[in-house]
């Protein structure tokens, strides 16, 4: 949480990661429970958060704190969560796609955090998880 009467960073108020966690996860016939489900979106946001530690949007998005503005989208599988990540490859927008292992399975992936207006136009067909 961020200390009382500290200003956020120039900007900051704008940054939000965005994660991608694919549903049908949750949906028979593979039906992982939700703790397992949760769980993919919060290893694949750390991993995000992690691998680009040294970028200074990262870097003020993290001392937010309680501030912190997250977005949770849901992409419908695997297919289409390969298909964000490689658009988002070819745009050299910074993310981690979450392989679950034994599985070996793409279950979820995270930007890094991003002022909105750079990333929002290819999130725009995945709505918000339910």
């Amino acid at each position: 949480m961020a200390a009382p009467g500290a200003a956020a960073a120039p900007g900051a108020a704008a940054l939000v990661q965005y994660v991608v966690l694919r549903g049908d996860l949750a949906r028979p016939p593979l039906s992982w429970p939700l703790g397992a489900v949760v769980a993919q979106a919060c290893h694949a946001a750390l991993a995000a958060a992690h691998r680009h530690r040294q970028q200074p949007d990262t870097r003020a998005y993290l001392e937010m704190g309680g501030a912190m503005r997250t977005v949770v989208l849901e992409a419908p599988d695997e297919v289409a969560l390969t298909a964000l990540a490689e658009t988002l490859r070819q745009h050299s927008i910074d993310h981690e796609v979450w392989t679950e292992q034994p599985e070996n399975v793409a279950t979820c992936l995270a930007l890094r955090p991003y002022p909105k207006d750079q990333v929002h136009q290819h999130l725009k067909k995945f709505k918000l998880l339910k």
